[in-house]
């Protein structure tokens, strides 16, 4: 695991921060940072924003059971919380902001099974959604301890079916993408053996992957966004994953089957698309996958996986203000971080500022600005050409 080392000096100590290097890499100052979800390695990695650089292990694979983690969510007592668990599992794991170290297991029971998306809500609750279930479970935020089922699917169009990723408006509404799929018994581990409480996704029933809106109060759902259209350069088909907001407040979402489409995020209507096929030539047939996404300020990462490389992963980069690619270096299209072995089929991104304060976002109150893993000093940074590994 990455070991962070503090170096004290007087002027560190005057700006009440602290100045941190990251051993074994050279680095005197560190710049801010993208943590990154291994689903296929069970652990979490870090990259400088601006250069692309590797910087180490965050989580060391399968720390406190981690298993396939998808979504990172830094909470109001600056610790990581992170969705884990199989066809079978389910758990919300907390770790250490600072140090990455497993500090418990946070949430479970209710039926979790397979949780994606974690958004801490308003009203003192945890809202993990059970893709495997088909279901939106609620636990106490300070607890941990599993409060009801909030939400479930019914298999019909408009229903809870095949859960993502959670994102409260500012607002209050909670927003979740769903899949169009619905959890049925089956071999979630492939080892041709579908053991008691395994199960898989079925998308037997036509089901559109559609963006549905909660009142948290009454628990009413609406569908805010209808499907869409499959982007060129896709797979023919939309999955919406991943949800954030904005720099001007818009509704960003990510489609696992290749694309980024941005809407209002009251009404629905779509504002702009953006392509994500990363690997395939002019008039060629893409090979990967989109995961989550993370803004830092105007621009914006997305991971992604190329299947035709053993699920490696990508990071991409984008201007979030017109959709236009922020490649590093001579590498071309989107990619800031080139397909490599420390990636391994990455879905959960997160960005932790300069100053090593994770970034709020909707599901965190306003009073987790300045919380997180340790300070760090910001220096004048060289943009510089992303280093392969």
């Amino acid at each position: 695991m990455l070991l962070f080392k503090k170096l004290i000096s007087a002027a560190a100590a005057t700006l009440g921060g602290t100045l941190l290097a990251f051993a074994g890499f050279g680095i005197d100052s560190a710049e801010a940072i993208l943590l990154v979800g291994n689903t296929a390695g069970n652990n979490v990695v870090l990259y400088d924003d601006t250069t692309g650089n590797f910087l180490g292990e965050f989580i060391a694979p399968n720390s406190g059971g981690l298993t396939r983690p998808d979504d990172l969510v830094f909470g109001s007592d600056g610790n990581l919380y992170i969705s884990s668990g199989n066809g079978s599992t389910g758990q919300i794991l907390r770790y250490n902001g600072r140090t990455g170290a497993f500090i418990d297991v946070f949430a479970t029971g209710g039926g979790l099974t397979r949780p994606y998306g974690i958004a801490f809500g308003s009203d003192g609750y945890l809202y993990t959604s059970s893709f495997l279930s088909d279901q939106i479970l609620r636990y106490d935020a300070q607890t941990g301890a599993f409060v009801d089922v909030f939400a479930a699917g019914n298999g019909l169009a408009g229903g809870l079916n095949g859960p993502n990723d959670l994102l409260f408006t500012p607002d209050g509404r909670l927003l979740v993408t769903t899949q169009g799929s619905v959890a049925v018994p089956g071999d979630d581990n492939g080892d041709g053996i579908v053991s008691p409480g395994e199960f898989v996704p079925d998308f037997s029933a036509g089901l559109p992957s559609q963006i549905l809106s909660f009142d948290i109060g009454t628990g009413a759902a609406s569908v805010l966004v209808d499907s869409a259209t499959p982007l060129p350069g896709s797979f023919g088909f939309v999955s919406f994953l991943g949800l954030a907001i904005g720099p001007n407040g818009e509704l960003f979402t990510t489609d696992f089957a290749n694309g980024i489409r941005v809407y209002d995020i009251n009404t629905g209507a779509l504002q702009n698309t953006i392509a994500t096929d990363y690997t395939s030539d002019p008039g060629g047939f893409s090979s990967n996958f989109i995961g989550n996404l993370a803004f830092a300020g105007n621009t914006l990462f997305v991971t992604g996986f190329d299947f035709s490389q053993n699920n490696q992963g990508a990071i991409l980069r984008y201007d979030a203000l017109t959709g236009l690619p922020l490649p590093s270096g001579s590498n071309r299209d989107a990619v800031f971080v080139p397909t490599n072995s420390n990636l391994q089929r990455p879905i959960g991104i997160a960005y932790v500022e300069d100053d090593f304060t994770p970034i709020p976002t909707p599901v965190m109150l306003p009073g987790l600005i300045g919380m997180g893993v340790a300070a760090l000093r910001r220096r004048k940074r060289e943009q510089s050409e992303v280093s392969e590994v």
